[in-house]
């Protein structure tokens, strides 16, 4: 089956999509119950910092400096990543989903998405997306966060895909928006079921 609108290239956000998110507001709620912080400080802090790592203009370990090992505390920076990394999960029908409809329909698959280097590094190799994803436009590699328009526009020229042959899918629906603007067809990922029944509709179907 050939898509109807000659689809040739898949844009995906990885946290909520493919896997559970990198570090959200329920897991730093966690780390702070499991490590004993402050955990109306530690959000604050968090807020005040976290977009200069997702934009790669500061490490890890930077991050957390600012955010937990501003005092001494009695458990070491790798205990604490290590708790970090260990929240991903994988989404496994989202991902099997993807790697059909790219070896039936040959597509271009790019991941497009806000987070950090060592998690972005992390997650990639620890659910071996490379397998399936071509390229990783993150945030900390092009110093651009989503909903800034220029991300979007640097994964159509890596791609080398005009906006009109691009799928987009991202569970937060203002990002979705944003790339339609530039001319993207986009799909606001909900779950499984809606998220496939979505690219049925255009012509990417799963089923033999």
């Amino acid at each position: 089956m050939i898509p109807s609108c000659s689809i040739t290239t898949l844009f995906l956000d990885i946290g909520g999509v493919l896997l559970t998110n990198g570090w959200d507001h329920n897991i730093r709620t966690r780390a702070a119950a499991k490590f004993n912080l402050d955990h109306e400080e530690m959000e604050e802090r968090h807020h005040l910092t976290f977009d200069t790592y997702e934009a790669g203009k500061l490490s890890l370990d930077g991050y957390l400096k600012r955010v937990v090992f501003y005092e001494k505390r009695s458990f070491s920076s790798e205990e604490f990543k290590a708790f970090m990394y260990a929240q991903s999960r994988p989404f496994p029908e989202m991902i099997e989903l993807v790697r059909s409809l790219k070896t039936r329909y040959n597509l271009q698959v790019a991941a497009v998405s806000n987070e950090g280097r060592e998690l972005t590094v992390y997650r990639a190799e620890q659910f071996q997306l490379g397998t399936f994803i071509d390229f990783f436009v993150s945030s900390c590699f092009v110093h651009y966060r989503k909903p800034d328009e220029d991300i979007y526009r640097i994964a159509l020229d890596i791609a080398q895909a005009s906006p009109e042959q691009v799928v987009y899918i991202d569970d937060r629906a203002m990002f979705v928006e944003v790339a339609q603007g530039l001319g993207i067809r986009g799909i606001t990922h909900r779950d499984y079921q809606n998220t496939r029944k979505e690219l049925e509709t255009i012509g990417l179907s799963s089923e033999t």
